[in-house]
């Protein structure tokens, strides 16, 4: 496939300040389902700091290795074709578990650049290096890391001589010179996020103008399989946006607010730098906008709460329709924040998806990983209520949190079939870094996986967290053979095969078939 190169990578005589690089680690994250049925998203926080940093004068590019599926040796000749001031590793995705996944391909490439002969000055920045910022620095291939979504450092490391001055750079780590010039990993003080105020401003944007693409803008990247109705032909081309950043809420398993931490301690979790920060209707409107004129009609909303704030929904979604755009859009809502009478403009702006996170069957269990801030809620009633208005759900479910045990995860594999929502996500529980609960479990020696593909909910070397009562290998065989009885469920096909058609059955049928090896099974 010839893929078109992106502005900066066919202008090789302009010196570009930095490079912001979204690693491929897909095939090791995803096994076989990386070929057809995962989603391959558009790299948010390498396009939201890109256009944040060109907005302010600096030349910047983006790498997309994702998108473009490039194996090592051809990331490494794209590279070395320009002569970046600054190479910025975004360590970051949509899934929870991204960041640390992308650690897979970013290493290696980051390696290798580093061999190749270049000097290379190279940066880490994303929710994994948030979360353990002095690990990172650990690598040898890791020159500088940037803590929290890193946008003032940034800034500030682009205007400085990233040498002898970088000691005074806010926000980052880098390896001071010891004795016998040892490196010594070393974090400065912190830096602030973007305030709300500022938000706009400072982050402008997203600089769509720099990904690379086949024969249109976007055509590389592809929805999920059933954002687009279980049909291969309607996934590109593909967009995702926030247009918040951050959650109110604090989940044990959850590292998402991880990247607004403001503090250098150890331990520091996600929990610690909860919050959420709103860009206004007027430009989530713009970027819309801009998507809309590309061409693209399949929109992920990536906010972790987008159904909360009313304030904040009901004019974005009332451009939406005063526009005419015509967007197939789905996002988030937590079970007790669906507001009922607000339904019927989701549907009616082309919300057509709603993302439910379950987690659990059992009550007692699901309280106990949200820190009660569940409320008691009919879940059944809020589905009803969702489909009765013609919004389709996918539904989130957690196995092997620390208080399940077969009898509860029984409950939420019951509680799944007979919801039969359209799509369902199952995920086995991890503990993830950044999460309180991968600090729970680093304090009461829970066994953590010992890789980082290990952390990947669909890897073969995936090992998530043991209960108190059962084995990683019992969590893992459960949830596998979860996800195989509900998508093989005669109810789920029928289902299916009504409300999209009888290829979007087979389509499904087609992705049953693909079994994932598990090293922790003996595969």
């Amino acid at each position: 496939m010839h893929v078109k190169l992106n502005n900066f990578f066919s202008r090789e005589y302009l010196k570009m300040d930095a490079l912001f690089i979204n690693p491929n680690s897909a095939q090791k994250a995803y096994q076989d389902l990386s070929k057809t049925f995962s989603a391959i998203e558009p790299p948010t926080w390498s396009l939201l700091l890109a256009e944040s940093c060109r907005s302010i004068g600096f030349e910047v590019g983006i790498f997309d290795a994702d998108a473009e599926r490039l194996d090592l040796n051809q990331s490494i000749r794209k590279i070395t074709n320009i002569s970046p001031r600054l190479i910025v590793f975004v360590i970051y995705g949509q899934n929870p578990n991204s960041g640390t996944t992308s650690m897979i391909g970013a290493l290696e490439l980051a390696s290798a650049l580093k061999d190749s002969g270049k000097d290379y000055k190279i940066a880490f920045v994303g929710s994994h290096t948030s979360a353990l910022p002095m690990d990172v620095l650990s690598y040898s291939c890791v020159d500088i890391v940037l803590l929290n979504e890193g946008v003032y450092a940034l800034h500030n490391l682009l205007k400085s001589n990233l040498k002898d001055d970088i000691q005074f750079i806010k926000g980052i780590g880098y390896k001071k010179k010891g004795p016998a010039n040892f490196p010594i990993p070393t974090l400065n003080e912190p830096e602030k996020v973007v305030p709300q105020e500022l938000m706009d401003k400072d982050l402008p944007g997203y600089a769509w103008d720099l990904l690379p693409f086949n024969e249109k803008p976007l055509d590389l990247y592809r929805a999920h399989f059933w954002h687009a109705d279980f049909n291969h032909e309607k996934r590109t081309p593909f967009a995702a946006i926030y247009t918040s950043l951050g959650c109110n809420f604090a989940c044990d398993f959850c590292m998402i607010n991880i990247v607004n931490r403001v503090k250098n301690g150890e331990e520091i979790s996600a929990a610690d730098s909860k919050g959420m920060r709103f860009w206004s209707p007027e430009w989530v409107n713009k970027e819309m906008r801009k998507l809309a004129e590309l061409g693209v009609e399949t929109l992920r909303i990536s906010d972790e709460m987008f159904f909360l704030n009313r304030k904040f929904y009901e004019p974005i979604l009332n451009n939406i329709i005063d526009e005419g755009y015509k967007f197939n859009m789905w996002t988030y809502s937590r079970v007790d924040t669906v507001r009922k009478d607000y339904l019927d403009l989701f549907k009616k702006a082309g919300v057509e998806w709603l993302a439910l996170g379950v987690e659990a069957g059992n009550q007692n269990v699901r309280q106990e990983v949200s820190k009660g801030s569940f409320k008691e809620v009919n879940i059944r009633e809020v589905c009803k209520t969702i489909q009765d208005k013609d919004i389709k759900i996918i539904s989130n479910y957690i196995f092997g949190f620390p208080e399940d045990n077969l009898s509860t995860m029984n409950e939420t594999l019951d509680l799944a079939l007979e919801l039969n929502t359209e799509m369902a996500n199952m995920y086995p529980c991890q503990a993830l870094p950044g999460s309180p609960m991968y600090f729970n479990a680093k304090k009461n020696g829970w066994k953590l996986p010992s890789s980082f593909e290990g952390f990947a909910f669909l890897s073969y070397e995936s090992e998530p967290l043991p209960t108190k009562y059962l084995s990683s290998a019992e969590v893992l065989s459960f949830r596998d053979e979860a996800w195989n009885k509900y998508f093989t469920n005669q109810n789920y096909l029928k289902l299916v095969e009504d409300q999209f058609g009888i290829q979007e059955r087979k389509n499904i049928e087609e992705m049953a078939k693909i079994k994932l090896k598990r090293k922790l099974l003996g595969d």
